[in-house]
């Protein structure tokens, strides 16, 4: 019987399909490993309560820090994840770099109004400055990070974080909320001129799909105005504001460009410059954002390692 023997260009094509799979193989493990870095982690720590809940932050800690902290907003649409869920790969950037990562979350709307969750984000910030030599971080270099609702969030701080109540029983209440540096994604930055986002109502009200967000009195205009603009982080841009960078993507209909490009230049018209890095046909959100962090990590290297 004659003996059947492969074509070479099969053995050949054959070797290279089994290169490019192991190939993918590694880089796949590689990309695992790198966003699955050593950690160790403290979560539910309680940094307050709203009502008889409590409010809790996980806390990331790599096992070399560099000594500064990043407060992490840990929200979308003002909801936000529970003690323990913050995935490592989330910040892995972050952790890789040093920094020690404050997951502060909150009670989701609408059990909580988006101004009660405002001002729980400040008492995260205050807790985490209280406890800067427990966490073994400078309480004078903190920066602020997420994206949408928690970008939204994290210039709320950049622009109203401050001092607090000298006069307050609570110690953790007497600290600055104030950050010294924000890296975000895609924030909302303007509630009452939203522009053309799909969550635009045309009459200058609350957000279509965010009304009982803002408690039961949003739909009553003259007290929305009042709750709009106290919630929007473009109204209060003053020359002491902390350095921003946004990426936002070019084709986002929930909360478009638009949003970031008029804080740009609201911090303009006070004499500050906004780095606003646009992501063409990116949407609320791309595949590429983890890698984007990068961005962030250089970001706050530059303005809170270099913080004079």
């Amino acid at each position: 019987m004659p003996s059947f023997r492969i074509p070479r260009w099969v053995r050949r094509t054959l070797v290279w399909l089994g290169c490019l799979v192991g190939l993918l193989a590694l880089l796949a493990g590689a990309t695992w490993l790198y966003l699955h870095p050593t950690v160790e982690r403290l979560d539910g720590i309680v940094y307050g309560r709203r009502g008889d809940r409590p409010l809790t932050m996980d806390i990331l800690r790599p096992p070399q820090p560099n000594g500064l902290g990043v407060a992490v907003m840990v929200s979308g649409g003002w909801k936000s994840k529970r003690a323990g869920e913050t995935p490592v790969w989330l910040v892995a950037p972050l952790i890789r770099a040093g920094y020690t990562v404050f997951a502060v979350c909150h009670i989701s709307q609408p059990a909580s109004t988006v101004m009660e969750i405002i001002g729980d984000m400040h008492r995260g910030l205050r807790f985490i400055r209280h406890h800067a030599k427990e966490y073994r971080i400078d309480p004078a270099r903190i920066g602020v990070t997420g994206g949408s609702a928690g970008g939204h969030l994290s210039l709320m701080l950049a622009t109203r974080g401050g001092p607090g109540d000298p006069a307050a029983p609570d110690p953790v209440d007497r600290e600055s909320s104030a950050v010294q540096a924000a890296a975000i994604f895609y924030p909302v930055t303007d509630l009452l001129n939203l522009g053309p986002s799909t969550e635009n109502p045309g009459d200058g009200g609350p957000p279509i799909s965010f009304r009982k967000a803002f408690g039961p009195d949003a739909m009553n205009m003259p007290i929305w105005k009042r709750i709009g603009h106290d919630s929007s982080p473009i109204y209060y841009v003053t020359p002491q504001m902390p350095p921003v960078l946004i990426y936002h993507g070019d084709a986002d209909t929930l909360v478009p460009l638009e949003q970031s490009q008029r804080f740009r230049a609201r911090a303009k018209e006070v004499g500050l410059d906004v780095t606003l890095v646009v992501h063409p046909g990116g949407e609320h959100g791309w595949p590429t954002m983890i890698f984007d962090e990068w961005a962030f990590v250089d970001w706050f290297d530059r303005h809170l390692r270099n913080l004079r």
